[in-house]
């Protein structure tokens, strides 16, 4: 394959030309996939909670996340900037405290922004490189404007136990067929506007301490799902590894393809290092495998991406 960059020499470029939702809900739309979450949609999605019961699906912000020294992303360093003795103390012996993290904002479980990749020197909806800058992030497709977006029914599809394993091998490729198989088994069907989550079993590695084995040659999503979520109307997608996509590509010379399609092309709000073991237990245990996902970031003004505390409520 010719690797010159061009777009017409890439076959990722060519699925995203034609999976391509640029203009399809206005010029100026910069939520892409998630206007399949409709007032409607929400609505059913809060009808699926039967239990009350509660999972949260995020990675702990602390010193011990996967990231090292030498990595573009730093694991979240938690300070204390007030201590209860830190003050002079009031009549009533009221005494405080305050805290401070600095974080790279994709450095634990954490949403990307349709500003995030993009190729051909443009982002989502035809929005500039020139639309991200030093001094003020992203003024086209920051992530807080898809914040509120992010309420929807959520389906758990659990790639591993389908294959009968606790993760996947190093490097796998999901399928549609995979994810036609795990619906098929799981007895759920993914539908329009549905947060989708998919589990590989990767997270196990960092439950494990093996930060190098996560961050390493990960299973995750190949490109030819790209044409199933578009026809499925799929609004966010998010995975328990490191990538979303499989790692390293199947496509030599290109980096990350599934997330050029996807984020640039398609507007597909992608989701990464999702707790998933607890709600995937209890939906075996259960055999219900949709429920209502809640899942904002943060309102950072020009953010590319942002860290979630995801729930998913049975």
């Amino acid at each position: 394959m010719n690797t010159s960059g061009k777009d017409n020499e890439w076959p990722h470029h060519q699925v995203g030309r034609e999976l391509s939702n640029w203009g399809r809900w206005g010029e100026d739309d910069e939520i892409g996939t998630l206007n399949f979450v409709t007032a409607d949609k929400r609505i059913a999605a809060a009808r699926l909670v039967r239990r009350g019961q509660v999972f949260n699906l995020s990675m702990p912000m602390d010193k011990n996340g996967p990231f090292g020294r030498g990595d573009d992303r730093i694991n979240p360093v938690h300070v204390m900037t007030l201590l209860p003795e830190d003050g002079e103390g009031s009549p009533d012996g009221e005494i405080s405290t305050d805290d401070m993290v600095t974080t790279g904002l994709q450095s634990s479980t954490q949403w990307d922004s349709l500003a995030h990749v993009g190729y051909g020197g443009r982002f989502y909806n035809g929005a500039p490189a020139s639309s991200v800058s030093a001094s003020r992030g992203a003024e086209k497709n920051s992530f807080p404007k898809v914040l509120e977006h992010l309420v929807s029914r959520g389906v758990l599809l659990d790639i591993a136990q389908v294959k009968g394993v606790d993760r996947l091998p190093d490097s796998y490729e999901i399928t549609p067929e995979d994810l036609e198989s795990a619906e098929r088994s799981q007895g759920v069907h993914v539908e329009s506007g549905d947060i989708l989550l998919i589990r590989t079993g990767w997270y196990l590695w960092f439950l494990e301490g093996d930060s190098a084995h996560f961050l390493g040659n990960s299973a995750g999503l190949g490109i030819e799902c790209c044409q199933w979520l578009s026809e499925r109307q799929v609004a966010a997608v998010a995975t328990d590894n490191w990538t979303c996509e499989v790692w390293p590509s199947t496509i030599a010379g290109s980096q990350m393809p599934f997330h050029q399609i996807a984020i640039r092309d398609m507007g597909l709000t992608l989701g990464e290092m999702f707790n998933l073991e607890e709600l995937a237990a209890d939906c075996h245990a259960d055999r219900v495998f949709d429920f209502l996902v809640c899942a904002p970031g943060l309102n950072i003004t020009g953010a590319v991406g942002s860290p979630v505390s995801p729930l998913a409520i049975k």
